[in-house]
């Protein structure tokens, strides 16, 4: 994995970190995690060094209208998303790849990590909420780690 640095560092690489963010339906804990990870990049001026990924091993047709509710209170807009299948070839490719409850994955030489989660498919919207709130702390934490802390003051 390369560490994006500063666009004027001259030791910046053009290799792309690949995050994926993945579940069964990839309807809400998945897209609820993408929304906040393509944030998450845009904010910290990531721009192409960090691809996000997102799909589900069995799609739904769309994306729960509770997850788009609640991702639309905090200014995130996923109306209009569609779940998409996600290969085994994209998940050997990436450098990151989080599952929200839902998977024993296994991926030599990939980083994984299980986000247990709650699934807010069929949750009232206080619930979802809660489940927003904490995948917003997770994929935070998670671009802290990979790329720094963010400083919101630039």
């Amino acid at each position: 994995m390369t560490t994006p640095t500063d666009a004027t560092d001259e030791t910046a690489t053009d290799e792309t970190s690949t995050l994926v963010f993945m579940c069964v339906r990839n309807a809400g804990r998945s897209q609820m995690a993408t929304a906040f990870a393509e944030r998450e990049r845009d904010r910290r001026g990531l721009g192409d060094a960090v691809e996000i990924v997102t799909g589900g091993t069995a799609p739904a047709d769309s994306v729960h209208d509770v997850v788009v509710e609640a991702l639309a209170e905090v200014g995130l807009d996923v109306n209009g998303r569609t779940p998409r299948h996600v290969s085994e070839e994209t998940l050997a490719g990436a450098d990151f790849v989080a599952t929200m409850g839902c998977s024993t994955l296994d991926l030599a030489g990939v980083d994984t990590d299980d986000w247990d989660l709650e699934d807010p498919g069929e949750r009232p919207i206080e619930d979802v909420r809660e489940i927003r709130d904490e995948i917003e702390r997770r994929v935070v934490a998670l671009f802290d780690e990979r790329f720094g802390a963010y400083d919101n003051d630039e």
